[in-house]
């Protein structure tokens, strides 16, 4: 059999979406997986043009699309998830439909990513992890990217399980940029989730990151270069996302690099200088005790070039001591509330008075882990509570049980202690929504709060909700039932536990409807019936403990907004 030449062959990826501990792949994200594949095939030869991209939502919603899946020559499904999630903007593949994806694809199908982990029977936190091979041709055990590449070298006749090195990630990130333009979502409701480095210096029982081994991480010029290939292709949101620590970007693997940051940071704005969304997620707070002068200053870089409402998620795990010890926790429940102040002094500030400050932390919480016990529980609320009582702001608290992973010291006590304390959790889950998260939300974002470009995405009970592009995005209730899939600038109004209410702004008076007027602080029905008589009002109504201000406008009669 003669060589196939790369340039004739066809190649369909289906993304079945990621989900990391330092990795968003479900949209509005797309992940790095599908870009560096198919920068990865361009690399070995194969045409642009001849590389088609689907979302698993694509094919659900169009079987006439499974055409793709079973005519290419090759055929890759990329997904897996390592933390359990609710997702609004997607819905990952189930195994069911991973293997029909295998059965119909009569070229040769590749499967990888986290999936390489384990795949539990659905997507859910609390439950064993094992791989099966899902009826694929081949498993990369390895980077779907590498696979991808060495097979299309190796005429689709196999592949050496290899990771991929930054040499080649510097040619393949900018030149696999291009699929984004074949996301559904594309251009104005994608966020590209970035890869600085992967791998971590520390190893926690039950994080899949360290199984990438030591950090490695890449140039600033190289990300650089991809964030303008993806802001060529037309992407205007960016997330830092893929990284254990991006305080340790340039350096060591522990010790903070400032200069590095500052040429990472500065150059994405350079390249990109339309960018509408610049976030982060994973920070170590262990990296600010460390190092606490290095770590501020590049806390205070990243705050000067981001875009407001980002969150630095800290992985404190658990505020007990005894866990921390089982499970080699990096920072104790004190040292983590050193790094909350820090963060909170350096970056925590409101570019202008009514909107999001620049930088938070967040708190994830896990549950489950070896040593775990009822005090456990108690350790984790006075945390929260003195963050609160000091008067600090958290962006969020992330409270999940654990997954067990092949791989990772958890796989060996399993998921046992999660299911025996899964009653106790529900409870303490619920108590910590009332007493830490709605004041914390309160604060954060006060009425009067102005989120620009929220995503309209669904409607229930009347209202539509909607999210800004970015690290963990506040969810909105707007009061009616607005068109879907367009965006408006929303100010809060109230909140609940992990989202809040809002109206359009700014509200024109002489045009909204009751509803949206009595969401305003202080007004209610009643009030807004008043206002609603007695248009047109020529200028803002009067009202005792009302700020029309902060929310309204006098617009022209009848206009709705």
């Amino acid at each position: 059999m003669g060589m196939t030449d790369p340039a004739a062959l066809d190649v369909t990826l289906v993304d079945g979406y990621v989900d990391e501990p330092a990795h968003f792949g479900v949209p509005p994200y797309v992940s790095t997986y599908p870009r560096f594949t198919a920068g990865a095939l361009v690399d070995a030869g194969v045409p642009a043009a001849n590389i088609t991209y689907h979302t698993i939502d694509e094919l659900r919603e169009e079987r006439a699309k499974w055409a793709d899946v079973a005519d290419a020559d090759l055929m890759v499904y990329i997904g897996g998830m390592t933390v359990p999630g609710k997702y609004v903007g997607g819905t990952p593949a189930e195994p069911d439909e991973v293997r029909e994806l295998a059965w119909t694809a009569e070229g040769t199908s590749l499967m990888g990513g986290p999936i390489r982990f384990g795949v539990g029977d659905e997507n859910a936190g609390a439950q064993e992890m094992e791989r099966r091979d899902l009826d694929f041709d081949f498993v990369a055990k390895g980077d779907v990217e590498a696979a991808a590449h060495d097979l299309v070298n190796e005429d689709l006749g196999g592949f050496g399980n290899r990771v991929r090195d930054n040499a080649e990630l510097d040619r393949w990130a900018h030149l696999g940029a291009f699929v984004v333009e074949q996301h559904p979502n594309h251009p104005d409701y994608l966020i590209a989730e970035l890869e600085t480095s992967r791998g971590c210096a520390y190893r926690c029982s039950f994080c899949t990151e360290p199984l990438y081994g030591d950090p490695s991480f890449r140039s600033a010029a190289s990300v650089v270069k991809e964030v303008q290939a993806l802001a060529d292709a037309g992407v205007k949101h960016f997330r830092l996302g893929r990284q254990a620590d991006i305080l340790a970007f340039g350096g060591d693997g522990e010790a903070p690099n400032p200069d590095a940051l500052e040429r990472l940071y500065g150059g994405i704005r350079e390249v990109a200088p339309d960018l509408e969304t610049l976030h982060l997620d994973n920070m170590n707070p262990v990296t600010i005790t460390e190092y606490p002068e290095k770590s501020r200053r590049g806390i205070e870089i990243i705050a000067e070039y981001n875009t407001p409402g980002d969150t630095a998620a800290f992985g404190l795990e658990s505020a007990d001591p005894q866990v921390k010890e089982a499970n080699n926790l990096l920072v104790s429940a004190e040292e983590c509330l050193e790094a909350v102040r820090v963060v909170n002094d350096a970056a925590g500030w409101r570019p202008e008075p009514n909107r999001l400050p620049k930088l938070l932390p967040g708190i994830n919480l896990v549950h489950g882990l070896e040593g775990e016990r009822e005090e456990t529980y108690e350790h984790n609320r006075d945390f929260l509570q003195s963050v609160l009582d000091e008067g600090l702001m958290l962006r969020r608290v992330n409270v999940r049980q654990v997954m067990a992973f092949d791989g990772t010291e958890m796989s060996e006590t399993g998921a046992d202690i999660a299911l025996e304390h899964k009653k106790q959790f529900k409870s303490y889950k619920r108590e910590l929504r009332e007493n830490i998260d709605n004041p914390m939300l309160q604060r954060v974002a006060p009425p009067g709060t102005v989120l620009p470009d929220v995503h309209l995405e669904y409607h229930q009970d009347g209202k539509t909700f909607g999210r800004q592009l970015g690290t963990y995005a506040l969810l909105v209730g707007i009061p009616g039932e607005r068109e879907l899939g367009r965006t408006i600038d929303v100010a809060v109004t109230d909140h609940g536990y992990r989202s809040v209410t809002g109206v359009p702004y700014p509200l024109n008076v002489n045009g909204a409807s009751m509803d949206e007027l009595a969401a305003l602080p202080g007004v209610g029905k009643q009030r807004a019936g008043d206002v609603v008589v007695n248009r047109p009002h020529e200028t803002l109504p009067e009202m005792d403990g009302v700020d029309f201000d902060s929310f309204s406008v006098v617009g022209s009669f009848g206009d709705a907004d």
